[in-house]
């Protein structure tokens, strides 16, 4: 057994290569191998979003606090808040991030595959982010 206590593991700063605007990662689980799951609370301030990205096998949200927006490609953009669950299919290229005037928070969960859990592509243009 491990327990990972509060406050052990620091908050980290979205890296701008990902993410548009003010990011907060706290880092909650990456069991070792051959554990593949991981999962981390990610606060985004008004405006913060992804880049587009796919997961290889999938990535499920649990929006925390807040309101939010989730596109998947080709699709609407949509609202999401607390107690909204989100599943984006392996492979399903997406961005999700707070709307223009409220932050949120989600708790997102992936795995690896082969060592990866995230491609990670273009940034969200702002003509694609204000829908």
């Amino acid at each position: 057994m491990d327990i990972m206590r509060a406050g052990s593991r620091p908050s980290g700063k979205g890296p701008a290569d990902w993410f548009t605007g003010t990011v907060r990662i706290d880092p909650l689980f990456s069991p070792p191998d051959p554990a593949r799951v991981a999962g981390a609370a990610v606060t985004f301030e008004p405006g913060a979003r992804t880049a587009w990205h796919t997961h290889p096998l999938g990535q499920t949200l649990v929006v925390t606090a807040g309101l939010g927006w989730a596109q998947r490609e080709g699709g609407p953009v949509e609202e999401i808040r607390p107690g909204d669950v989100v599943w984006f299919a392996p492979g399903e290229k997406h961005w999700h991030g707070a709307s223009p005037t409220t932050a949120m928070t989600h708790i997102a969960i992936q795995e690896k595959l082969d060592g990866s859990a995230v491609t990670w592509m273009e940034q969200v243009t702002e003509a694609q982010y204000r829908r």
